[in-house]
């Protein structure tokens, strides 16, 4: 660039003139932009983090997305956490692995960082929140930054550098376990700068002496990693511009476009052969279109988290293989588009040239200036200038008319773009369920269901607080949202024994994409809808959408798992949990007793932790109640109770089966009268108990209207009770 203006301006004093003046221009392209080949940049898919000793640092512009190099780790970091190993149950043993590492970003101060991505997935959010466990500080690369304290502890003081004037970022303790137990590879948003970049900007630093007050519109950001000259080439083909080193400073500028066009004078006749222009001084030519016109744009498009995209020009497709442009900066695609017509159309009306004689010298003519033509139409820009004996001899290329700015519609395409969504806080319910009838049944089977509002939650860590104050880790809760709300109108009254038709049960989910589904009697025996509201496990055949995460339940069957006493204990606002898989199982041995433990979680989203208290404690292990109870008097006045057994994980109806104990031994408690203060207690090792005419004939005289409270006793606790009036 400046070699050839320089060889013009050269020119003026004569062949030796010519000469020093290239001599010069080449100094100068060498001292500032680096000698030898030039090569500029290659637009190519998005690099990952690397780490290569003596690997340049890039000088960052704008905003864009860049890989980093690391410049400092530790080794992985291994952590062990210990679950179960009482009441004969095997220990578990979990391990997991972090890392702790620095990446250089730029040679040049930053303004901030937005979205980082880890093996293609947000690690970081655009709110700035980290995705996995971890934290991260970030050094903006100015003069006067302190060491990191994270490096400073491992390296030593005296060993640590600053790395000022470098941008860099250092993670700590960051989790590994959703990458392999690896470190992932990583790619940067960065802001570098705000405001229209220019190429002074670029050139600050580099170049002393310098006037390049280039503005480079649309131009959203880009990475300088290599000399400046490779930068000027790499955006000419898009952002035309002019070199002029002939006066005290190297003016870098647009396309000359003064404000008045410089008119020719005529042409000088020459008698030679052969002269330049011919023998009337000048000569129009037009060269054959070029078998690869540049007609595709490649670049970085800010609309798709900066992957490479693709812009063409509009119009008929000639013949021959187009050629891209490849220009590794940021843009969009409509910037993208008015690029590539633009430089489409220099290409096209570049290939009008004319050589013109003069012998008039004009200062206001030089190589980049504007002239019009005698007799010819349009604008040309001189593009060579010499001075010769027989005259000035002008090279001129024709401008397009009008500015190359694409207004047709333009697609960016669609990118399968990482989700981003912020971690919400953690909703937790505790609970006790009733045996099911799987395994032995000798330990309560106490359940945690996590959930949250939003769907970018990840899950919590769950622990046990038994009422020391120290918290016992349970391990995660897992990343699948249990189904869980709040009651707003409770039901009513019912019996257990068939299909509620008359309540109707409204709760509100605490996440509005929550979605229940209905389902027939049959799926209904089979297991499906069951849910815990309050203490009472309900199933339901009918889920109606009210709006706003509120949903009516109806056709319900009450009491199920032998839990009908709590059907008249509902209250609003009590806990609503769908008991589908989502629910995890507590280990018995961290829990300990289930009444007094509160259970603890703690998600990315939680500023502190989210408790709750284990509801329903004893459920699992308490007997269920005795029915079908009866009173009757025998022919000789004995009074003779029977009742029915039910036992624990026993709800299969099996026809000609008894019904298993499901205990160490059969045995109830009857007690008549007041049940804290009985006026007489009877053991039964059978359903069944008769009394004498005198011992009912005093019962009557004691207590006229009493009761008796038959319990089954079991294992490891009483039922409660079958309530049966005595009526003398």
């Amino acid at each position: 660039m400046a070699t050839l203006l320089l060889t013009a301006a050269g020119s003026l004093l004569g062949p030796i003139g010519g000469a020093l003046g290239s001599l010069v221009g080449h100094q100068i392209d060498s001292a500032i932009f680096g000698g030898g080949s030039q090569s500029g940049p290659r637009l190519k898919e998005l690099a990952v983090t690397t780490s290569s000793y003596g690997a340049a640092l890039p000088r960052l512009f704008g905003r864009l997305r860049v890989p980093g190099t690391i410049i400092w780790a530790t080794d992985l970091a291994e952590h062990r956490e210990k679950s179960g190993g009482g009441k004969g149950r095997p220990s578990v043993t979990s391990y997991s692995y972090s890392a702790s590492f620095a990446v250089a970003l730029a040679s040049r101060p930053i303004l901030g960082i937005g979205r980082i991505w880890a093996d293609g997935n947000l690690l970081r959010g655009a709110a700035g929140d980290l995705k996995v466990d971890g934290a991260f500080r970030l050094h903006t690369g100015e003069l006067d930054q302190r060491p990191d304290p994270l490096i400073a502890a491992a390296e030593g003081t005296t060993l640590c550098p600053a790395f000022r004037g470098i941008a860099y970022l250092v993670f700590e303790d960051l989790d590994l376990a959703d990458f392999g137990n690896r470190i992932p590879a990583l790619t940067y948003e960065v802001f570098a700068d705000t405001g229209e970049l220019t190429v002074a900007r670029l050139a600050d630093g580099i170049v002393e002496r310098t006037d390049a007050a280039v503005t480079l519109p649309g131009l959203k950001g880009m990475s300088c990693e290599g000399p400046l000259a490779e930068t000027l080439a790499m955006l000419d083909p898009v952002y035309p511009m002019d070199c002029d080193a002939c006066g005290d400073l190297l003016t870098l500028s647009p396309e000359r476009l003064q404000n008045e066009v410089v008119t020719l004078p005529e042409p000088a006749i020459s008698t030679g052969d052969g002269d330049f222009g011919g023998p009337e001084g000048h000569s129009r030519r037009r060269t054959p279109a070029p078998a690869d016109p540049p007609q595709i744009l490649r670049y970085y498009d800010v609309d798709r988290d900066y992957q490479p995209g693709l812009q063409r020009t509009g119009g008929p497709v000639p013949a021959g293989q187009p050629r891209s442009i490849e220009l590794p900066v940021a843009l969009d695609a409509q910037t993208a588009r008015g690029l590539v017509e633009g430089a489409a159309r220099r290409s096209n009306w570049g290939r009008e040239t004319i050589l013109w004689r003069c012998v008039e010298l004009n200062p206001a003519i030089a190589p980049g200036s504007i002239v019009t033509v005698p007799g010819q139409r349009g604008h040309w820009r001189v593009s060579e200038w010499e001075w010769r004996a027989s005259g000035i001899e002008l090279t001129l290329q024709r401008i397009p008319p009008n500015a190359a700015t694409s207004q047709l519609p333009t697609d960016p395409g669609r990118a399968n773009s990482a989700v981003d969504t912020l971690a919400a806080p953690t909703a937790l319910a505790a609970f006790e369920l009733p045996w099911d009838g799987v395994g032995s049944g000798d330990s309560p089977s106490v359940f945690a269901a996590a959930s949250s509002a939003g769907i970018g939650w990840t899950g919590a860590a769950l622990f046990a607080d038994r009422g020391d104050g120290s918290l016992l880790p349970l391990g995660p809760s897992g990343r699948t949202r249990s189904i869980m709300g709040t009651v707003v109108t409770p039901p009513g009254p019912a019996s257990p024994h068939i299909v509620d038709r008359t309540s109707v049960l409204v709760v509100e989910l605490v996440g509005p994409d929550m979605v229940l589904a209905d389902a027939t009697i049959r799926q209904m025996s089979m297991g499906a809808n069951r849910t815990l509201v309050g203490r009472e496990v309900i199933q339901f055949g009918k889920a109606t959408p009210l709006g706003s995460s509120r949903w009516r339940l109806e056709h319900l069957l009450r009491g199920r798992g032998g839990t009908e006493k709590a059907m008249a204990l509902h209250a609003v606002e009590e806990v609503f949990v769908l008991l589908d898989d989502a629910p995890i199982l507590l280990d018995q041995a961290v829990i300990g007793p289930p009444a007094g433990t509160e259970i603890l979680a703690l998600g990315r989203g939680d500023r502190e932790p989210v408790t709750s208290m284990i509801a329903n404690p004893g459920a699992t292990l308490q007997p269920l109640a005795p029915v079908h109870g009866r009173i009757g008097i025998l022919p000789d006045g004995t009074l003779e109770l029977s009742w029915v057994r039910r036992a624990r994980g026993s709800f299969a109806w099996n026809d000609g089966v008894e019904v298993p104990l499901n205990e160490q031994a059969e045995g109830y408690l009857v007690t008549f009268g007041p049940p804290k203060n009985p006026i007489a207690v009877w053991e039964a090792p059978k359903p069944r108990l008769d009394l004498s005419p005198a011992a009912r004939d005093a019962l009557a005289s004691s207590a006229p209207g009493g009761a008796f409270y038959i319990r089954q006793r079991g294992t490891h606790a009483l039922s409660e009770p079958l309530v049966l009036a005595f009526q003398p």
